[in-house]
This record gives C-alpha cells, sequence and structure tokens, in this order.
C-alpha cells in the first residue's frame, strides 16, 4: 500500500512539474535587446519545440531504441503498442491532453492506419513490416497509426505554446476538399494517376496569404503557413529515413541493403501535414484563432 501511496506520489509530482514548465514557457517575459533578445528568442523557440513534441519524441525515441528482438519477450510492434498507449494515457491522466484533442488524434490514428493496410497490401505493396508481433491487422501493427497522430499531437501542443493564429486562412470547405483530396491520391494513384503536383499547386495557391503568427518569447513573429508545411514535412522525412534504417518497416528497394528513402516523400509527408492541419484546425477551440476573410 506504502508502495501504492508513493507510486501515486511520483506520478501527480511529474505531472504538476509539466504543468508548472507549461506555466513557465508561456509566461510574459521582457527579450531584452540585440543579441540577447536573439538568443532568448532561439532558446525558448527551442524549448517550446521540445514540450510541443513530448509525444511525438517520446514514441519516436521508443522507435528507434526498441531492439529488433523486441523486449521481456515481447515483439517489437507489440511492446511499440504498449508504449505508445501508456504515454497516451499519460497525457489524458495529465491534462496534457483534452478530451477533444484525444478525439482528433484517435481520428489521425484511423486515418493513418487506414492508409497503412493499404500500402501494405498484396496488391499495392508499396511497403512492408517485416518483424513479428501478435497485434498486428492485415500485415499491419496497430502501433503504426500513431506515428501519424504523433504528427497531430504535435501541432495540436505547438498551437497552445506558441499562442497560434492563422491569418487569412481560405474558407473551411475549401479547405477540408482539398484534404480530402489530398487523403484519396494516396490511394487512388496507384491505379488512375499521381496527382500529387497538382495537388501541391492547388494547395499553393490556396494558402498563398495564410500566415502563421506564433509567439516564441514576447513578440509575435510571422511565417508563410506553407513553409511551416514543407519544414514539417521534411523533418518527418528525416525521421522515415531513421526508422527505416533501423527496420521498423521497409520499401522494396531496401529489402536487400537500406538506402535513403526517395526525396519524393518529402512532398507526400508535407501534404500529409496539410491534412492533419486541416483536422486540428477544426477543433472548436483552435477556430477562434483563425481568420477566415468574409466572402465579398
Amino acid at each position: 500500500m506504502n508502495q501504492s501511496i508513493a507510486d501515486t506520489d511520483e506520478g501527480s509530482s511529474i505531472k504538476a512539474g509539466l504543468g508548472r514548465f507549461d506555466a513557465w514557457l508561456m509566461k510574459p517575459r521582457m527579450g531584452g535587446h540585440g543579441l540577447h533578445r536573439a538568443v532568448m528568442e532561439f532558446l525558448f523557440f527551442g524549448l517550446k519545440e521540445m514540450r510541443a513534441c513530448l509525444f511525438a519524441g517520446l514514441f519516436f525515441l521508443a522507435v528507434f531504441a526498441m531492439p529488433r528482438d523486441g523486449i521481456l519477450g515481447v515483439p517489437r510492434y507489440d511492446a511499440l503498442l504498449l508504449f505508445a498507449l501508456l504515454v497516451q494515457g499519460w497525457m489524458l491522466w495529465a491534462k496534457l491532453e483534452t478530451f477533444d484533442e484525444f478525439k482528433a488524434i484517435c481520428l489521425f490514428h484511423v486515418v493513418g492506419f487506414a492508409m497503412e493496410v493499404f500500402k501494405t497490401s498484396a496488391d499495392v505493396h508499396a511497403w512492408s513490416y517485416p518483424g513479428p508481433g501478435y497485434t498486428k491487422l492485415l500485415g499491419v501493427p496497430l502501433f503504426s497509426g500513431f506515428m501519424y497522430a504523433a504528427v497531430g499531437s504535435y501541432i495540436i501542443q505547438a498551437w497552445r505554446l506558441f499562442d497560434l493564429r492563422i491569418r487569412h486562412h481560405p474558407p473551411y470547405w475549401m479547405a477540408v476538399l482539398v484534404a480530402i483530396a489530398i487523403y484519396a491520391n494516396f490511394f487512388t494513384h496507384h491505379w488512375i494517376a499521381d496527382l500529387r503536383w497538382y495537388l501541391a499547386t492547388l494547395a499553393l495557391g490556396l494558402y498563398a496569404r495564410t500566415t502563421v503568427i506564433f509567439r516564441p518569447l514576447d513578440r509575435d513573429r510571422r511565417m508563410p503557413l506553407l513553409l511551416a508545411f514543407v519544414l514539417i514535412g521534411f523533418f518527418l522525412w528525416l525521421a522515415e529515413n531513421i526508422a527505416t534504417f533501423y527496420g521498423i518497416w521497409r520499401y522494396p528497394n531496401q529489402m536487400g541493403a537500406w538506402a535513403q528513402v526517395h526525396w519524393g516523400k518529402w512532398s507526400s509527408w508535407s501534404l500529409l501535414v496539410i491534412m492533419t492541419f486541416t483536422i486540428v484546425a477544426g477543433l472548436k477551440h483552435v477556430k477562434e484563432t483563425i481568420h477566415v476573410p468574409e466572402a465579398a
């Protein structure tokens, strides 16, 4: 019983510590001038980015660190699923995510897993999961959906920590249609045509005026939203290279020996980020920070 109380106290202290850390990160403060300001903004930008990557960072750290043969007799894919569930449950308990945000992340999981099942099917075989696992469904380990959920978790956390506001967002119905078209193209391009670059051009026109306003320290900074999509896509492409190097999944050209993931996957990840962003933007508390110009 004493051990149980001690474990509860330890969990509560971690929860309180993260709450205090978040409050400290978002506390209004003066940034100074010149070089001091630049260093402070860079420091707090990095700290907020790391904090926003909490779930994604822990998950991908486990992906890269997990032995190929698993741990304690549990296959690698099953151990990763258990770890992801524990981290997700802890974030809910610690109120690092709201229940509405959790529902959005569950949607990312479902959407991502459905695409994984299709891409790894015998007819497509875009990539495969060669390792054993008890929690494989239709040849795909259930943990794989959390890779997509991790992207959604990062965007949700960054929105809060950086006090993100979006200016000149396109009409929602247009954004939703583009997001649906992007997702559909991941399936249809195997039989019809790869419309990736047409969709990228469409997104370029749709979000050309859209600006994201964020606050690393005490002043608002701006950047084109399209640039944010491309940068996040690039880091996801890097993570994919590391994951395939460790054999978590493999493309057909990596079965004999590892090779760099094709540069074209960067564009695929960037488009996927646009789709994920559209889902996050659908949250009620997020919509309040988005400016959608009224039709003339």
